[in-house]
């Protein structure tokens, strides 16, 4: 198979990848013919999957909308994926030129396309590493030198946490993040759940996502809700994507898009 340019030397390209099937779902190139293939049987397992993609895009935008509105300028972004138009950089430094930004993915593709984005890019920087080792997240170079974790910081786990299994305990590394925030600290999530869609289709997406470089987990609204264990959720709490702070009004239920929820939890206290 014929590598790009802009395919990092080692990685796999037999095997689809998460991210790049994201990227696929929302438009981007930085993808290949494994990940496309892949992305289009999800897609006919579940057609509303692009909706529900962009559904969550615009729900991260909305939260760090938020974030910064509380006062909250420090973005942790685990599982960044490839950038695509709308990063959180854009989006908080949009509302305050201060406000700094760590992206961390363990795919080679995104870490090596978000170097190239953010070169030249102040107060923004990507660490490889994965989020089942938060240390290496928490000790690298890129966090000591864009986060005070003295201060609120908002951790960003946007549609990873369903690719991560029970037996990894994500509960655990979740905790282990959250302990070494600052109070006044926001934990933002979103993650796919059956609750109520098709198990059908459900089930055709996770046979996919079986093949890819992570199984794909659907969660109970009772289990996403222990991610947010020390974190007291803001209004509206724990709800369907669209029904989190909707800029424009609320829209007729779209039942592709109750299929997953979306949360914001503030750690408890202050920082001083």
């Amino acid at each position: 198979m014929e590598r790009p340019a802009w395919a990092p030397q080692g990685i796999d390209l037999t095997v689809p990848s998460v991210s790049r099937m994201y990227d696929y779902y929302l438009g981007g190139s930085h993808n290949f013919e494994v990940d496309r293939e892949a992305a289009r049987r999800a897609i006919e397992a579940w057609p509303g999957l692009p909706k529900i993609i962009r559904a969550n895009r615009a729900f991260m935008r909305r939260a760090v909308r938020f974030a910064v509105g509380e006062g909250v300028t420090q973005f942790l972004d685990i599982g960044s994926g490839i950038p695509t138009f709308g990063n959180i950089h854009e989006e908080a430094q949009a509302v305050d030129g201060e406000s700094r930004v760590v992206y961390v993915d363990n795919d080679p593709v995104a870490v090596a396309h978000s170097r190239a984005v953010l070169d030249g890019v102040d107060r923004a920087e990507i660490v490889s590493a994965d989020f089942r080792s938060p240390q290496d997240i928490l000790g690298s170079d890129a966090v000591e030198r864009q986060l005070d974790l003295d201060r609120p910081v908002a951790l960003m786990l946007v549609a990873l946490l369903h690719f991560v299994e029970d037996k990894e305990d994500p509960w655990k590394t979740v905790a282990e993040l959250g302990d070494a925030l600052a109070p006044g600290s926001l934990l933002v999530l979103t993650h796919s759940s059956a609750d109520r869609g098709s198990e059908r289709e459900a089930t055709g997406v996770r046979d996919v996502y079986r093949s890819a470089s992570s199984p794909l987990i659907m969660r109970t609204r009772t289990a996403v809700n222990r991610f947010f264990d020390g974190f007291d959720l803001v209004e509206p709490g724990l709800v369907p994507l669209p029904h989190w702070r909707p800029t424009e009004g609320p829209e007729p239920d779209d039942p592709i898009l109750l299929s997953g929820y979306a949360g914001v939890g503030r750690k408890a206290g202050r920082a001083g």
